[in-house]
């Protein structure tokens, strides 16, 4: 006798509703045709609003790549350059100073940095594209290098990734993003981004800067040649290192970012991008299993901004941000916006019900007025 759909999800959501763990089973189900994304959203915005009520979070922040020459060859990766690419680019120290007072006149709290690892450039230029902006324009946290960045300057000085860690601490480094950890298992990693930096450095890299207080992100690059399997296992993964983190106090990851791969420019440009129902299916299954990060994000510029929208009632509760000078996801065909303002933001997340908030990196309610912003209270999450 065939099961109805709610019959098939009843023992996860009465997991839900009891706030017990889902497990990789549960997971790998949720992704199936028989599982109603409607009843999914509806049990992921119930742990939405049990950890983050009614409210939306974004902020202003600008996005800096230094350079889009890379060593490696990302087979999912349509922003890297050769060296001698006419694409390619490497910003002096003026365009970083430029770019920090222009994030800063723009009332920007956060700038994200990211980028190639160019075969030229050494170590001290990528500390001192954080000490520059540091010392020039202070009230800029600085959200930079993913675990690839990091293994890669730790292969550049012989040091440890430690070492490097305290150094770009100590030139200002305020927290590090998520991205570099596109799919964990090898039967996938293997596949798009064999030579660079595996899972195991990935986690050292976050496990360490949890250790030495800093918060971080985590990400997943979904809708290419991975299957269910893969992205369930690539959540449990962070739930775990997520466990020990907490338990040990250093904080962890503060916000998940599923990522929706775009193909036009890469080496994968057979594959068709992701739907609107998957992005909202992995955005709610993401909340579902991520039970102990607090903020699950619906990253506009890759979305789109009408998904992400809907994502807001499916799991995510923030939306990222102005996002001005991205160029990595449109560089790979997205054709969200180059920028939005702030009242397009807060239209944007009030259309939907729900209350915006600005937030910091560190998710801090930002307070403005005539003479600037600060950053007040700390948001809390319920677990």
């Amino acid at each position: 006798m065939l099961r109805t759909s709610s019959e098939i999800l009843k023992p996860i959501r009465e997991k839900v509703e009891a706030g017990e763990r889902l497990n990789l089973e549960d997971g790998v189900l949720l992704y199936s045709d028989e599982v109603p994304l409607p009843e999914l959203g509806e049990l992921a915005n119930l742990v939405r609003e049990r950890k983050n009520g009614n409210f939306a979070y974004y902020n202003i922040n600008t996005h800096l790549n230094p350079t889009n020459v890379c060593v490696y060859r990302c087979t999912f990766c349509a922003f890297r350059a050769d060296l001698r690419d006419e694409k390619g680019y490497w910003m002096s120290d003026e365009q970083v100073l430029a770019r920090g007072q222009e994030a800063v006149n723009a009332g920007s709290t956060e700038m994200h940095i990211v980028g190639g690892l160019h075969h030229q450039a050494k170590y001290d230029w990528y500390r001192k594209v954080i000490s520059l902006l540091h010392e020039n324009f202070p009230s800029l946290h600085l959200k930079a290098w993913t675990p690839v960045e990091i293994d890669w300057f730790a292969r550049l000085t012989g040091k440890s990734i430690r070492w490097v860690l305290e150094d770009m601490v100590d030139a200002g480094l305020g927290s590090l993003p998520g991205g570099g950890a596109e799919i964990f298992h090898p039967e996938v990693r293997n596949k798009i981004c064999e030579h660079k930096a595996d899972s195991n450095r990935w986690f050292e890299t976050h496990r360490t800067a949890h250790e030495l207080g800093l918060r971080t992100n985590c990400t997943m690059l979904y809708g290419h040649i991975e299957e269910a399997y893969h992205r369930i296992d690539h959540l449990l993964r962070l739930r775990e290192l997520q466990d020990v983190v907490l338990q040990e106090g250093w904080g962890g990851f503060q916000t998940f970012i599923p990522l929706a791969f775009h193909p036009d420019n890469t080496g994968l440009d057979h594959i068709t991008k992701p739907s609107g129902p998957m992005d909202l299916r992995t955005m709610a299954i993401s909340r579902l299993m991520l039970d102990n990060v607090p903020h699950m994000k619906a990253y506009w510029i890759m979305l789109g901004v009408g998904t992400a929208q809907i994502a807001l009632s499916y799991g995510a509760d923030d939306i990222d941000g102005t996002v001005r000078h991205e160029l990595i996801y449109h560089d790979a065909g997205a054709e969200t916006p180059e920028i939005l303002s702030v009242d397009e933001i807060r239209r944007i997340i009030e259309e939907t019900g729900r209350e915006p908030v600005e937030r910091d990196t560190l998710y801090h309610r930002v307070q403005r007025d005539e003479s600037g912003w600060r950053a007040g209270e700390a948001i809390a999450v319920a677990n």
